[in-house]
Formats: structure tokens, sequence, C-alpha cells
């Protein structure tokens, strides 16, 4: 598998026959900074301040795919998937949540990406309960020929946003995804009245104790290698 880097903050420092070159009106560029944690590997991960950065390429038929990152709010995907049909890979980062949803006040969530024109993807929330019986997805933009499982259930503006929402089955677990009506690049998400909306206005779940607040890249195609960046990522629960 190729590996992806992009370019890092330049060294401040300059060594002395650096120095004595910039006198004399020379310039040598400083090395790239390597990124605080790279993977290719299929499920690689790691912890970052109490987030979870994963690769995850998880669908048949994927191609390879690198992930680098210095935080959860600056991290970067180079993905090179077959134009075909089905889900290759869902790189992610993740914040634990671990509560009911009665027993949140607050849930909200900041994001900001650079995404290609190409290819298929979209880029998501997804929100599971600890028992993975339900998944809800907030996809804040899409690209190409993917959409999501279930049958339309009508339109709705919640948590600062208006989404056509679709409630479905995998077959595993129920699904409920909400799709912006416009793409977005960047935002902020008040994910606790959505929560409360499929709970308490369509009863389509009870009490579920929230886990995992994930927020990544749901890639079907991206032949040839495109490059998928998160400037900005945060969850507050209270």
């Amino acid at each position: 598998m190729s590996r992806h880097t992009r370019p890092r903050r330049a060294l401040k420092l300059l060594t002395a026959p650096a120095l004595a070159l910039a006198a004399t009106g020379a310039w040598i560029a400083a090395p790239a900074q390597a990124a605080t944690w790279e993977s290719c590997e299929q499920w690689g991960n790691t912890e970052m301040a109490g987030y979870t950065l994963y690769n995850n390429i998880w669908g048949s038929g994927a191609g390879s795919q690198c992930i680098s990152a210095d935080s959860a709010a600056d991290w970067d995907v180079h993905a090179d998937h077959p134009n075909t049909g089905g889900i290759k890979s869902y790189p992610n980062a993740k914040k634990v949540v671990n509560k009911p949803i009665s027993g949140l006040s607050s849930l909200t969530s900041d994001y900001e990406v650079e995404v290609p024109s190409t290819g298929a993807y979209n880029t998501s929330y997804d929100i599971w309960d600890t028992d993975h019986d339900y998944e809800i997805m907030l996809w804040v933009n899409h690209t190409g020929a993917v959409g999501p499982i279930g049958t339309p259930q009508g339109q709705v503006t919640l948590g600062g946003h208006t989404w056509d929402v679709f409630k479905g089955s995998n077959g595993a677990n129920e699904v409920i995804s909400f799709l912006r009506t416009s793409d977005s690049s960047a935002g902020s998400v008040d994910v606790l009245p959505i929560l409360k909306w499929i709970k308490d206005d369509k009863g389509w779940m009870g009490d579920e104790t929230i886990g995992d607040v994930q927020f990544g890249y749901e890639i079907t195609s991206s032949a040839g290698g495109l490059d998928f960046r998160t400037k900005d990522f945060s969850v507050t629960a209270g």
C-alpha cells in the first residue's frame, strides 16, 4: 500500500549552515514535519486526547487507504478504491458519550472538511447506541452514486439544519438517516434535539444510551486516489 502524508508545519529552527545560507541570500526549505500518527492498515486506529482515530476499511472490493492525523480536529485520508458499488470504508474520528438521551443536557458538534468533487462518498456523523440496535446518520454532504438505507420519512429542520429523513434496516440494526438538503463543508450540529425528535416525537426508539459519536467519510469509490481532509471536529456532551 502506498503511503500518503500531507505537508506539515515547517520547522522553525535553522541549523548553523542554513543560517549562513540565509545570510548570503540562499535559502533551503526546512523538511516537512511528519504527522503525529499514520496508518495504512485496514483496522489501524489510535487514541488522541479523548478521541479515537480509525482507518476502518471494512467493505468488500476495497483498494488502498491511508490516514494521517495530528488530532481529531486535524486529519487526512488518501483513498484509492475502485469505481464499483458498495461502501468500501468509513475512516472516522470518534468520541464516546455513554449517556442515555434523558441524561443529556446537551450534545453538540462542530465540523469543517475539504472533500473532492469526484468519486462516490458521503461526509457523515454515525451515532450509535451502546447495544448497536440503532444507527443514526447525519449526512452533511455527499457526491456521486450514493444513497441512504430505507424509505423517505419527510423533511425536518432540527439542530440548526434542514434534513431529508430516511428510515430502514440493514439487517443487523435500525438505520435512521438525515441528509442535509444542501451540501455543507463547515458548521455546527445540535445533536440532542435530533435524538429527542426520534425518541419523543416519532417513537422510533426508546431512551437509548448513546455510545459513540463518529464523524468521517463513507467512501464507495475514489478511483485514482482522492484526498479527504478534516480541518475541525469536536463533540461536546453535557
